[in-house]
């Protein structure tokens, strides 16, 4: 039997915590008139691939505006899972563990979507759990280039000098001869159950990529990426 002829159950988590130092209250931020975890509930209910997905929250109302948006909540995240040192593992094994004793299924796979990446398509989830299905790999995360900020223009400073992190000859090279590199653009994880409670991790050891075109690869972290999802909502059609 191959990969693709399995079964899955897939349980979609939203991890939607209430404390943020850099935007306060950032999972309920008002972008384009619609709190930012709103985008993110709307693109869940498009998925195909996903056999049921929730929030997963400590705020009391965190709950209530996703439920407004029509998603599951169906338990509060404990207090010591929703602190800046939590673990995203942790959160989601927290979540797996309380939805099997909910639906009395075992849920197989777990994607984690999180709320700060607005422009993520209903296609990047089920691209990212399609080919975890079919390739048999541990994990699917979607990535995007790294463009103008690619490591071989980038320095240390050592007694106030500038030193390059990479040998003269690559670090002069211009950017269209610099080996591609990618860096996670945080819109979807898609991993086994096993990976996460043998591993302890999300990213398992045989991981494989979904690129994001890089005009819609925004993770709210700051004001300036709010800025810039803004600008990209107004101006491009995403889905």
């Amino acid at each position: 039997m191959s990969p693709s002829d399995i079964k899955m159950n897939v349980l979609g988590v939203i991890p939607a915590r209430g404390g943020s130092k850099g935007i306060p209250r950032k999972n309920l931020y008002n972008l384009c008139g619609k709190p930012l975890i709103g985008y993110t509930i709307k693109a869940a209910f498009k998925a195909s691939a996903l056999t049921r997905f929730i929030v997963s929250t400590d705020s009391d109302e965190i709950a209530e505006t996703a439920k407004e948006y029509g998603a599951s909540v169906p338990f509060r995240r404990p207090s010591e899972l929703a602190t800046d040192s939590s673990l995203a593992a942790d959160v989601m094994k927290h979540a797996i563990i309380e939805m099997e004793k909910l639906d009395g299924i075992i849920y197989d796979t777990l994607v984690m979507l999180q709320p700060t990446t607005p422009l993520r398509t209903p296609e990047d989830i089920d691209n990212a759990v399609q080919k975890l299905h079919s390739t048999g790999c541990d994990t699917v995360i979607t990535m995007k280039d790294v463009g103008a900020t690619h490591p071989a223009r980038m320095y240390e400073i050592v007694n106030d000098k500038l030193v390059s992190i990479m040998d003269e000859g690559t670090a002069l090279k211009p950017r269209q001869e610099l080996l591609p590199i990618y860096i996670r653009s945080g819109d979807v994880y898609a991993c086994r159950r096993s990976v996460i409670f043998d591993q302890g991790s999300l990213i398992g050891k045989d991981c494989r990529p979904i690129i994001i075109p890089s005009k819609r690869a925004v993770n709210i972290d700051s004001m300036n990426d709010v800025i810039l999802a803004e600008y990209c909502l107004k101006n491009l059609e995403y889905y």
